[in-house]
């Protein structure tokens, strides 16, 4: 019986020692190659950064919010501005700037402050993957790669490495999605519905490409308290009505005021999107201006021929992985082929496997397996999960699909970047299950053991290639060309 305490707790002992390794390691790798792409990427080199510093650089040398139509920040050409939208990670940016320059007057140190506050941003994005990885994969293994993939996918981390609003869009859909699966296991509870309204405020204020998550949290937060009893809906109205108005309450307090302002500045316009076409048709371009541009739609083409006709799903699926600079720098060849086959047989097997192959291969009960238990108590309430995740996965393509067509927008994978967790949620788990098909019920430890090697090595390839992208590509290509174009 000692014996066999003392071989249980050495063994907990190696798997809490593997894990701060694991921990160290990834937080290490994210530090490394984030703070190199910060300090080494040319000014205005990442897309459309020139323009969007304009707005923290306005709140440094005035330390106000500007409006729209402040002609220091509209973009030349154009005739609009970026101010239309929420600006919440303009303003971290910009005030952080404003703090550094109690000490400092260097227009270089104001720059890398910008892309600092956006470098943690994606360290916080970083560190609730890992919490949601280990929330929605019971098996470490498989919330690591999870966690790797999402994170150090090329085009992921390079998005927290310049000055832009979709660092804080992703760290956003992190917490949501990490604050949404607490609240399933908790049974909303007051400090995850905050985790939630932070998300949702977050979300609200930086990106509205990403509102479809908002609305999705709305959806399954009403579904939750509607059961299926003898045949008949019940509705748990009093603690739907607590924590709605608890979370609600929260989130108007975080975001009411800049749509009052919107409304007050813009004529009734709170999204601002109405008011960003009337100054572009103010003060663009003639081959800018909205009713003369060129796009695929005034042409009289159709979706189908620009989809066919175009290099807009190449593009779009290139640049997801990992386009740098101003869609200029692209990586090897064979990270493209990695990432591809790697999605595309997670997604392929995920669906083509039985969902109950995952239980009979580890002998996991139900209950205890991937996901929140309630998940697994209400099938239909599962299966409502997953329409919403797809949902959230196809609404930011069919965003870009509408912004190429109508307003002949360049196909850029950060446009798609809001589908990567769930994304990702669906090829680990197809991975899963097919690495699970190959071992035996009640297989020895030499199965786990190769399991675990799997892994691994899936991991250290996503940490290669992204070495590989940044310092084989990206840093030669900042050494040719040190001034932006």
């Amino acid at each position: 019986m000692n014996n066999t305490v003392r071989r249980t707790g050495l063994t907990d002992q190696i798997k809490t020692h593997s894990q701060a390794v694991i921990i160290t390691l990834y937080f290490a790798v994210y530090c490394v190659i984030g703070l190199s792409m910060v300090f080494r990427q040319p000014f205005g080199n990442p897309p459309d950064e020139y323009n969007r510093y304009l707005i923290p650089q306005f709140i440094l040398e005035h330390g106000t919010l500007p409006e729209g139509f402040d002609e220091e920040i509209r973009i030349g050409g154009y005739g609009f501005s970026y101010a239309f939208q929420p600006i919440l990670p303009y303003m971290a940016q910009g005030y952080a700037m404003r703090f550094v320059s109690l000490f400092t007057d260097s227009e270089e140190n104001f720059l890398y402050t910008g892309r600092l506050t956006d470098f943690l941003f994606g360290l916080a994005t970083a560190y609730f993957v890992m919490l949601l990885g280990q929330k929605w994969f019971a098996d470490r293994r498989f919330s690591w790669l999870f966690s790797f993939l999402a994170v150090f996918l090329p085009q992921s981390i390079f998005v927290h490495t310049y000055v832009n609003t979709d660092s804080c869009c992703m760290l956003s859909i992190a917490l949501m999605l990490y604050a949404f699966t607490r609240c399933l296991e908790d049974r909303f509870a007051l400090p995850s519905c905050g985790l939630l309204s932070a998300g949702i405020v977050l979300c609200a204020l930086s990106y509205y490409n990403a509102y479809g998550y908002i609305l999705s949290c709305i959806l399954l937060f009403f579904a939750y308290f509607l059961t299926l009893e003898n045949r008949s809906i019940r509705f748990s109205s009093a603690l739907f009505l607590k924590r709605g108005l608890f979370i609600g309450a929260l989130v108007l307090l975080g975001i009411g005021w800049w749509f009052i302002r919107s409304y007050l500045l813009y004529d009734g316009d709170i999204l601002g999107l109405r008011t960003r076409d009337a100054c572009a048709s103010l003060y663009a371009l003639p081959e800018f201006h909205p009713a003369t541009r060129v796009t695929w739609q005034s042409r009289g083409l159709s979706l189908w021929q620009m989809v066919t006709q175009s290099d807009f799903l190449e593009l779009s699926v290139l640049s997801f992985i990992g386009i740098y600079g101003p869609m200029t720098i692209v990586t090897s060849q064979w990270v493209y082929r990695f990432y591809k086959l790697l999605f595309g047989a997670g997604l392929l097997l995920f669906l083509a496997l039985p969902a109950g192959l995952l239980s009979s291969r580890t002998g996991i009960k139900a209950g205890s397996a991937d996901g929140p238990a309630v998940l697994l108590r209400r099938p239909l309430y599962r299966v409502f999960c997953h329409l919403n995740l797809v949902f959230c996965i196809l609404m930011p393509g069919v965003l870009s699909l509408y912004y190429s067509y109508t307003t002949d927008y360049q196909p850029q994978g950060r446009y798609l970047l809001p589908a990567l967790l769930p994304l990702c949620l669906y090829t680990v788990t197809g991975l899963k299950k097919g690495l699970l098909l190959c071992r035996k019920p009640g297989e020895d430890r030499s199965g786990d053991r190769l399991l675990t090697g799997l892994c691994t090595a899936l991991c250290t390839v996503i940490v290669m290639l992204l070495f590989l992208t940044v310092y084989g590509y990206a840093f030669p290509y900042y050494a040719q060309n040190p001034i932006a174009p």
